[in-house]
């Protein structure tokens, strides 16, 4: 027996031993169903946000050097490919229009855009893969990937990187790694593998054009799962200190001062990070949804409309001056991550219908006025969350109006029901015929019962 034997498990190591012991037996009924709607909320998000020009590009890179495999492309019937190019498209289509899941409170990590693709790819690929096994596998990913980035305090965005491009490759590579059936060893080495193809950079925010590129970091993250668990499998190997060892994730990506490897391992088991996951109600950035949900509630409870309204006024976090009080959008992918913008939207239009943030709400004249002219400031006093916002709306009649939020509609404290979930599927898969899509959403509310995994 060698001294590395006697050595206590690195973090990576637990993570891979909770991640291959995982029994569907064991993971409470409330966290089966929240990974089920998770599943079906993002099946959705890639059937709309498959329709995108940067989403149909996607489609034809990986018809172009794909094609002949097994898995599906959504919403490009009969177009199959394989695996890597499967989640790498999937992955991209279901982060293509602001949909996808996010965790509460954020920290930078994206569930079902980063796992869904993964997984189904590796379960199309697979003979023997059936729902319980796609469970399972999408369980232990959210809480190995949503600690990771807890871990992380959400300090890698503060430097610049793309937090769901970083963390998501570690989820990826488990939701495909156990779908795979690798062992606990294996599992250790590729999420070793998967350190070294963490990627994404927050230039999109700060540029003129080129904010597209924010979708592909959620499809590389996801198809490097596939990479990372199919190398891990031949017998490829990776750090075992990838995550809090010197040069590791933490050390290399972080600020030191931010983060608690702690975090990493606490709760494993007891501590269910699937029940954090929250759903999007609108097609925009997670931070404009308590401001966007605060005005409709005002609208609605005071009887104006954007004709009304003289002046609006947000306050929020600090992110929403450095990162989302983006006045003049170039394209409408930095309009859905400026707060003002999607304020503005909610005024003007449905937030609800995620076509009320199409190309042409960006050639709306009254829609860029408004933006331009909403005023934002941070809270004062300390102790607000990240997604908590004042709206402050004066009518021209001299009447001010004022709403807070803390809480959105899909919050784990306000969460989307199965029938909300049904409304919001059945809206994003418009397109689809009423019948067939039905069938998949039922399908996939049941999936612990299907013998074979599929859209």
């Amino acid at each position: 027996m060698n001294n590395l034997s006697l050595s206590p498990l690195s973090a990576t190591q637990t993570l891979a031993h909770f991640a291959a012991t995982l029994k569907f037996e064991n993971i409470p009924t409330p966290v089966v169903e929240r990974a089920k709607d998770c599943m079906i909320d993002t099946i959705a998000a890639a059937t709309f946000g498959s329709r995108f020009p940067w989403s149909k590009m996607a489609a034809d890179y990986a018809r172009r050097y794909g094609s002949g495999g097994p898995c599906t492309v959504i919403g490009n019937p009969g177009l199959k490919v394989h695996a890597p190019y499967a989640a790498l498209a999937n992955g991209l289509f279901s982060h293509a229009f602001e949909q996808d899941s996010v965790r509460d409170p954020g920290m930078g990590a994206h569930p079902g855009a980063t796992l869904l693709p993964p997984l189904l790819a590796a379960c199309e690929e697979s003979s023997n893969a059936d729902g319980k096994r796609a469970i399972v596998a999408f369980v232990a990913a959210t809480e190995i990937m949503l600690r990771i980035a807890c871990a992380t305090h959400h300090s890698p965005e503060k430097i610049g990187f793309h937090a769901p491009g970083l963390t998501g490759a570690y989820g990826a590579t488990v939701a495909a790694g156990l779908v795979m059936g690798l062992n606990e060893a294996q599992l250790t080495h590729a999420l070793g593998i998967a350190g070294s193809l963490s990627s994404g950079l927050l230039a999109f925010s700060k540029s003129k054009e080129g904010a597209m590129v924010k979708r592909l970091h959620l499809g590389r993250a996801s198809e490097s799962g596939i990479l990372a668990a199919r190398l891990a499998s031949e017998g490829y190997e990776g750090p075992e200190t990838i995550l809090e060892g010197k040069f590791g994730f933490l050390d290399a990506y972080c600020n030191k001062e931010d983060i608690e490897p702690a975090l990493l391992t606490a709760g494993l088991g007891e501590q269910w990070e699937v029940m954090r996951i929250c759903m999007k109600r609108y097609a925009c950035h997670i931070n404009a949804h308590t401001p966007v949900q605060a005005m409709r509630d005002l609208m609605a409870g005071h009887g104006f409309t954007a004709a009304d309204v003289a002046k609006v006024h947000i306050t929020g976090s600090e992110r929403l001056a450095t990162h989302h009080n983006i006045r003049e959008p170039g394209d409408v992918m930095q309009a859905q991550y400026s707060v003002p913008f999607c304020v503005a939207v909610a005024l003007h239009r449905d937030p609800e219908n995620p076509k009320s943030f199409a190309d042409d709400a960006l050639e709306d004249l009254a829609i860029r006025a408004t933006c331009r002219a909403i005023e934002s400031s941070t809270w004062a006093e300390q102790g607000k969350g990240v997604r908590a916002s004042r709206i402050t709306v004066t009518l021209k009649n001299g009447r001010v109006v004022q709403r807070d939020g803390n809480t959105y509609k899909g919050m784990p404290a306000d969460p989307l029901t199965r029938e909300d979930l049904r409304r919001k599927f059945m809206l994003l898969c418009a397109d689809m015929d009423a019948a067939s899509a039905k069938d998949v959403f039922e399908r996939w509310v049941k999936l612990e019962t299907q013998a074979q995994v599929r859209v």
